[in-house]
């Protein structure tokens, strides 16, 4: 079996200007930061970024847009980011939002080969807007399109050499299904195992889908969810 285990160079190597990405993490957490620092070194530029948000700016996407290397992100939301947001209306950064639950299923819709999805989620809103409403059995829908990539770029837990990905309770957050919708599949990983070590109940992503597997050479970052990090923020006078 193949051995998919790269250099963080080789997978460098892969990312272009100009290209669409998918980025796995969720809300700037689980992200694929070693990657995300070889690309803002690399000086990868003009990217059409597809994330759940617009992360941090000192995380995940978010480093990407603070350096003005995102030219476009369809999101669910902003919020977490001020970067995006100043970006946005100063007209530097192309918004388009998505309902979480419609923005999933349009990946989904990628990946399996599917026209879009029909959903009354938006409708007589702006998410409508510009967009084709289809009546069933007397019932309007809108038309949602698929979303697909170039690249995804994802974060796994765990990894065995054959680029199957095991991940840690809600890290894999989008990282599944956007592995299903995108030409190429990069995934970070902060252990790897031997082929065989994983077993069929922990496998997430299964190996035919990954194309590259990078293990994290820097410390590993303890899990620490959102709120525990804003109230250490504010415990520390918001520095």
């Amino acid at each position: 079996m193949k051995n998919k285990v790269v250099s963080l160079e080789e997978a460098l190597e892969r990312f272009e200007d100009g290209q669409t990405i998918m980025f796995g993490d969720w809300h700037g957490e689980f992200s694929a930061e070693e990657v995300i620092s070889g690309m803002l070194e690399k000086g990868v530029k003009d990217i059409d970024a597809i994330a759940v948000s617009g992360g941090m700016p000192d995380q995940g996407v978010g480093r990407l847009i603070h350096e003005g290397k995102v030219n476009s992100l369809i999101t669910t939301h902003i919020g977490l980011n001020p970067e995006a947001r100043d970006q946005m209306f100063a007209g530097e950064l192309d918004v388009e939002f998505v309902p979480q639950g419609t923005f999933a299923e349009r990946i989904r819709c990628g990946g399996a080969g599917l026209g879009g999805c029909l959903t009354p989620t938006g409708l007589g809103t702006d998410v409508a807007r510009g967009k084709q409403i289809i009546e069933v059995d007397g019932k309007e829908y809108l038309l949602e399109k698929p979303l697909k990539a170039d690249i995804a770029l994802i974060k796994a837990t765990k990894a065995d050499k054959a680029g199957n990905l095991s991940f840690r309770l809600t890290s894999r957050a989008t990282n599944s299904y956007m592995a299903l919708a995108a030409d190429y599949v990069i995934a970070e990983v902060e252990d790897l195992v031997d082929i065989g070590e994983l077993g069929p109940d922990e496998i997430d992503v299964p190996a035919p889908i990954v194309d590259m597997v990078v293990v994290r050479q820097g410390e590993k970052k303890p899990f620490c969810p959102m709120w525990k990090r804003a109230k250490a923020k504010a415990e520390a006078g918001g520095k």
